[in-house]
């Protein structure tokens, strides 16, 4: 048995239908679907502001290959086009932590880096799982209450906005 968090971002196109079909195309593996989130870029601001989200995934016989796989099949069926780091997307389905497993494999840093400065990451994924540690970093509680208040103030709770309609 596997579990991993698993990071869900759109700004292209019908954004929530995008996010959508990361949830459908995970089917049972979904234990947990966050509220979705608006959120302005990061990295390259000059762009249309995100719909996040965060998954809790498990399922027999997938690893953190396994789960990299599925998400990049259901970015590819988004029609995700990889010509700018941090650039606009259809979907972006980003491995955030398998089990505690840690990686360097610069195909899959695990825990995925970055993600103790993103409050687009830490603030959808402490609703499900307050009490979560992000390895190597601590808990994801003390991650968001280090983050600058602007920060986490700028991931806008979308309540309108359903994953599983």
């Amino acid at each position: 048995m596997s579990r991993a968090v698993l990071s869900l971002g759109s700004n292209l196109g019908d954004r929530l239908a995008h996010l959508r079909s990361a949830v459908a195309g995970f089917g049972d593996a979904v234990e947990a679907v966050s509220p979705v989130y608006e959120t302005a870029p990061w990295g390259v601001v000059d762009q249309p502001d995100f719909l996040n989200a965060v998954l809790v995934v498990r399922a027999d016989g997938v690893d953190e290959w396994g789960w990299l796989r599925r998400g990049q099949e259901l970015e590819r069926a988004a029609e995700r086009v990889r010509e700018q780091r941090w650039g606009p997307r259809t979907l972006d389905v980003d491995v955030v932590v398998v089990d505690g497993v840690r990686s360097d494999d610069p195909e899959l840093l695990l825990p995925h880096p970055g993600t103790p400065e993103r409050a687009t990451v830490l603030v959808p994924w402490a609703v499900l799982e307050p009490d979560a540690v992000l390895p190597g970093h601590g808990p994801i509680a003390e991650l968001i209450a280090a983050l600058p208040a602007a920060d986490v103030a700028a991931v806008t709770r979308r309540d309108d906005l359903l994953l599983r309609p």
